[in-house]
């Protein structure tokens, strides 16, 4: 699943908290990286106006993070379910701390080139498409492996 990866270009932090159990890395292919991008840039654009607003990413990495609070908790709540029989008394199960991950429109807002409040689909695309060219060091149109467990190339 090259997802979490392809987001976290995107979404920076949020996604990053979404690949709890990130795959091995694999070449990424640049027309499956656009095909991917986009279909992100479509879940948070829940208008369909063909831009993500502020409130769209907001509302967007607030269901992220609650998805990713409430897979933690069924993991807590298997691993505190010693005898596996299903029951846990609410009180043991409510004094277990968990941390809501902590959201930023801002991350994303920043490929608003157009300082209009909204970021486009082209905008985002060059904005990632940007990351993608610069993670792929020997430029054949795929990002390898090697490619992305070394990171960005220095120019």
């Amino acid at each position: 699943m090259s997802r979490p990866f392809l987001f976290a270009v995107a979404l920076s932090a949020p996604a990053a908290l979404l690949a709890q159990a990130a795959p091995a890395p694999q070449s990424i292919p640049r027309a499956a990286f656009i095909t991917t991008m986009d279909g992100e840039f479509r879940k948070i654009d829940t208008d369909r106006d063909g831009q993500i607003s502020r409130v769209e990413i907001d509302k967007f990495q607030r269901a992220a993070a609650l998805a990713i609070v409430q897979e933690r908790r069924r993991r807590l709540f298997a691993d505190l379910d010693a005898d596996r029989n299903g029951q846990i008394s609410p009180s043991e199960f409510a004094k277990v701390p968990i941390a809501t991950p902590r959201t930023d429109a801002a991350t994303l807002m920043r490929f608003d080139t157009g300082r209009d409040g909204k970021v486009s689909l082209l905008e985002h695309r060059t904005a990632t498409l940007a990351n993608f060219d610069r993670l792929d060091t020997d430029k054949d149109g795929v990002v390898s492996a090697l490619e992305r467990t070394a990171g960005p190339a220095r120019r």
